[in-house]
C-alpha cells in the first residue's frame, strides 16, 4: 500500500508542469487527498486540498495558478500547476487520508516529487 508521485522536474518561470499521484494497493476513492511541499530550510505547508467528494481548497499563494482534480477510475489525484514561479520551487508530497465521523482512520504520504523553477 502506497502512493506514488510523479510528474516533477524542472522548469522555466512561467511554465507548467503536472504532478499524478496514483494509489497503488488500495483505492483513492474514500480519501481526500491533500499535495503538500517542502522548501529546504521552511516547513512543509499545504498547496491544495480535494476531498472524496470532489470539493477543492487551495492555499492564496496557488490559487489561479494550480488546479487539483481526481480521476477515480484511474485512481489518480492530479496538481496541475501552471505560471510557476522560482518559490515554488520544493518538494511535492502526496497525502491521502481516510476520515470517518471527523476522525483520520488510515493517512499515507508519498514519498515526494522534486519540482524546480528555475531559468
Amino acid at each position: 500500500v502506497q502512493l506514488v508521485e510523479s510528474g516533477g522536474g524542472l522548469v522555466q518561470p512561467g511554465g507548467s508542469l503536472r504532478l499524478s499521484c496514483a494509489g497503488s494497493g488500495f483505492t483513492l476513492d474514500y480519501y481526500a487527498i491533500g499535495w503538500f511541499r517542502q522548501a529546504p530550510g521552511k516547513q512543509r505547508e499545504l498547496v491544495a486540498g480535494i476531498t472524496n467528494g470532489g470539493s477543492t481548497k487551495y492555499a492564496e499563494f496557488v490559487k489561479g495558478r494550480f488546479t487539483i482534480s481526481r480521476d477515480n477510475a484511474k485512481n489518480t489525484v492530479y496538481l496541475q500547476m501552471n505560471s510557476l514561479k522560482p518559490e515554488d520551487t520544493a518538494l511535492y508530497y502526496c497525502y491521502a487520508a481516510q476520515v470517518v465521523a471527523g476522525i483520520v482512520e488510515n493517512d499515507y504520504w508519498g514519498q515526494g516529487t522534486q519540482v524546480t523553477v528555475s531559468s
